[in-house]
């Protein structure tokens, strides 16, 4: 009975991945469906823009989405072409003068811009991921941000700020300034990181060989390696 048992647990644990992923994605499904498909207040409007070319309401919709598809095609067309930064400021100029939603713009804008693969080298996507040994090495680690490599002058010791997410949401999180022996880098990227927080853990982060520490340790802090 038990070994029936164990089989039976074995074949749900290898279904359990394509299981969540059905129903994550017909989670995001229906809600996309609520908010805008045919009759959601957003499907609305979609299908008015189709309803001078079609009498039926769910040609329309779909003329409509099409319409949208392709004016988002050409606005992506426009900023490969050069025109990035005209378009992002006009944005901004406007979003930026409507109270409150400006800030919820702001901070949409700063994540998009970390998972952007563009060559602005002055968006977020800068940020690189950091050990962070609260105590020094030895002490605990948490994979965190490094927004900037400037150090800040805090007394007489100096100090860089560390953006640690929070898991499974990883665009929310503390900003923490840190004794600047403290960090390390890692590796994987800012999309590992990110693959590690909406994980929860699950998936691992690439770790640091002993060796590696001791050499980054020393060529920081100006001390000889410890033997």
């Amino acid at each position: 009975m038990g070994r029936i048992f164990r089989v039976f647990l074995s074949g749900a644990l290898a279904l359990l991945p394509i299981m969540v992923t059905v129903l994550v994605t017909a989670w995001l499904g229906s809600i996309v469906a609520t908010y805008a498909g045919p009759g959601s207040f957003l499907g609305n409007l979609i299908t008015s823009l189709g309803l001078n070319l079609s009498g039926s309401s769910h040609v329309a919709y779909f003329i409509g989405l099409g319409i949208i598809v392709g004016l988002i095609f050409l606005l992506g067309l426009a900023v490969e072409s050069g025109l990035r930064n005209w378009i992002s400021n006009s944005f901004d100029w406007f979003m930026t003068r409507i109270p409150l939603v400006s800030n919820v713009y702001d901070v949409s804008k700063r994540f998009v811009a970390i998972m952007d693969r563009g060559d602005d080298e002055d968006s977020l996507k800068s940020m690189s991921p950091v050990w962070c040994f609260f105590g020094g090495e030895g002490s605990a680690a948490v994979l965190a941000l490094m927004p900037s490599h400037e150090p800040v002058a805090i007394g007489d010791k100096r100090y860089v700020p560390v953006l640690v997410p929070s898991a499974p949401v990883p665009f929310g999180g503390a900003l923490i300034y840190v004794p600047q022996e403290w960090i390390k880098p890692a590796e994987g990227g800012v999309e590992g990181l990110m693959n590690v927080y909406v994980s929860m853990g699950v998936t691992p982060p690439k770790g640091i060989p002993a060796e590696g520490l001791h050499v980054k340790a020393s060529a920081g802090t100006g001390k000889p390696a410890p033997k």
